[in-house]
């Protein structure tokens, strides 16, 4: 009798119902992107001003907020694909709870998330987009010729490697 009683606290179903294989996963950028929770920037991984601004970000969040990825990766491609962006965008992109920023966008919401006083950059928000990316708009055609392009990887801590999607 107290046998039929310490059963009753259980599911007999799953006591008797044998393991099912478990099926793998495709991952979609959805479902990268609700893992990681973070927003994503991703920049062009072989210019040296954008290497060095992502080196910047790293050094002064108020704590790690980003995930990064280089537009040059297979992750990039299929992540901006699902998103509707073009394949041969060149400028740095933000996806942030689901909405998308670029080029003087990107650069000033992701002031938001710096160290005093680099999060003053927000109030640069207020200066007509047209003027903001026209600044923009110079910097990276020029970007190249006046920073060159990088020849070998940053060296990252182990901590920063793993915010980075296609590391």
């Amino acid at each position: 009798m107290t046998g039929l009683l310490f059963l009753s606290f259980f599911d007999i179903e799953k006591l008797w119902t044998p393991n099912k294989k478990v099926q793998s996963t495709i991952y979609t950028t959805d479902l990268i992107i609700e893992k990681n929770h973070k927003p994503i920037i991703f920049f062009d991984g072989i210019c040296n001003l954008c290497n060095t601004w992502i080196q910047f970000i790293l050094k002064k969040e108020k704590y790690p907020y980003f995930k990064f990825a280089s537009l040059q990766s297979e992750m990039a491609k299929v992540i901006l694909k699902d998103h509707k962006i073009s394949k041969d965008i060149t400028t740095i992109v933000l996806i942030k709870d689901e909405k998308i920023y670029h080029k003087s966008d990107a650069i000033l919401h992701i002031c938001k998330h710096l160290n005093y006083p680099w999060y003053l950059g927000k109030w640069f928000l207020i200066v007509p987009k047209s003027l903001r990316d026209f600044v923009y708009n110079i910097i990276a055609k020029n970007r190249y010729k006046w920073f060159g392009k990088q020849k070998q990887c940053a060296l990252m801590t182990s901590d920063q490697k793993l915010r980075f999607l296609d590391l």
